[in-house]
């Protein structure tokens, strides 16, 4: 009897994740299926780039997995029920159930449009490959002079701000920023900022919070009007529903409220791992929505489901920062150090030495989604037991 780990999505978190426990457990033992909507895997870091023009490599995910033993169900999750440990699902093939005896929820984020009027009619964001495509056409749709507004000073927004004003100077660029712009990197690395967007070109409308998206312009909380033929919305991320209408502990934010292993709190046999996951890090504050996050909390679950199924102590894996890279176009870049309370450094690096780096971030993270069994080892561990499928749940 094969004990049955399903993974849901195949983003950073859950293509990384189902490629260690194929590497790190016998198939004789185990069935590892992979949940996914659609059937390519998608650079999340690289959509600001595939929307203004840039075309990216597409990778299938069944050559990814092809030859790793690891079974891919295109089709999206409809519903979680842990308490019969199964999966509600619906595809091309229709409405199915997929049963797990170990799930890892990594299902991700999307855009959070935070009630604002208008965002979900009129913005566009870089969440997804599809809302990149619908906005890719939009800019290309766009003439000489045209105004893009980006709303949301993080990284995000600095980087779709950027790399739209350095692809296309013909256009006229601007960023609607909550507070001040780059208020948390060190004085050094926020001048370095700051002359990047002069640069650019790019217009800055501090301390502006954006209360409502129109077609053709975007309404401050003070009353402001702000020329936008297009509108991107990049004011954080929101996780779907289905965690909570689970019935799996749930916080504010709708993320799976995990232990330090990334269990669920409520329901032993399940684990979350990215964006859906709330997991605290060393410094005692909740993970942010990233993906560095992904990364780490897809390691430490991973490293848990395999240490818990073969009978190992379960090891514990860093929830530490180190820094924040922020790519400012193509040629220039900062990366910022942080301390253990993700608080920055006077430390930074930027330039084109910086966006080399990044670069290379982003092709080894696109790398290893290719070959997710690198490194597979000719012996591959034994389960300690057989699956428990009594319907009682026992905490290990």
């Amino acid at each position: 009897m094969k004990h049955r780990i399903v993974v849901l999505g195949a983003g950073y978190a859950g293509a990384f994740a189902a490629g260690n426990l194929a590497r790190r457990l016998s198939p004789a033992d185990t069935e590892i299926t992979v949940v996914n909507a659609v059937p390519d895997f998608v650079e999340r870091m690289r959509l600001h780039q595939l929307a203004i023009g840039q075309d990216l490599a597409v990778r299938k995910l069944a050559d990814v997995f092809a030859g790793t033993g690891v079974r891919l169900r295109l089709a999206r999750v409809t519903g979680v029920d842990p308490e019969r440990r199964t999966v509600a699902v619906t595809g091309e093939d229709g409405d199915g159930e997929l049963a797990y005896d170990t799930l890892l929820y990594a299902l991700g984020s999307s855009v959070a449009h935070h009630g604002v009027p208008g965002v979900a009619e009129y913005a566009f964001d870089v969440t997804g490959r599809s809302s990149a495509l619908r906005l890719r056409e939009c800019l290309d749709n766009l003439g000489e002079g045209g105004t893009v507004l980006v709303v949301g000073e993080g990284l995000t927004g600095i980087e779709t701000a950027t790399e739209f004003a350095e692809s296309r100077p013909d256009l006229s660029v601007a960023l609607a920023a909550r507070g001040e712009l780059g208020a948390w990197l060190s004085p050094k690395a926020r001048r370095h900022l700051r002359q990047a967007f002069d640069r650019l070109g790019i217009t800055v409308h501090e301390h502006t919070g954006i209360e409502a998206v129109e077609p053709t312009r975007a309404i401050a909380a003070d009353g402001t009007s702000i020329p936008a033929d297009v509108t991107v919305w990049s004011a954080g991320f929101a996780v779907h529903l289905i965690a909570a209408a689970s019935g799996l502990e749930v916080a504010e934010t709708g993320q799976i409220v995990v232990d330090r292993t990334m269990r669920s709190v409520s329901h032993p046999d399940v684990y979350a791992a990215g964006d859906c996951a709330y997991a605290i890090g060393e410094n005692g504050r909740p993970l942010p929505m990233s993906c560095a996050s992904a990364g780490f909390t897809n390691m430490q679950a991973t490293a848990a489901i395999i240490a818990r199924l073969t009978g190992s102590e379960v090891p514990t894996t860093g929830l530490k920062y180190h820094g924040n890279h922020i790519s400012l176009g193509r040629r220039d870049a900062i990366f910022q150090m942080v301390d253990g309370d993700v608080r920055s450094k006077s430390w930074y690096l930027g330039g084109r030495t910086a966006a080399r780096l990044k670069s290379g971030v982003l092709k080894g993270a696109g790398w290893g989604i290719a070959h997710p069994t690198f490194g597979m080892p000719k012996r591959k561990r034994r389960l300690a037991t057989a699956p428990d499928r009594s319907g009682v749940r026992v905490a290990a």
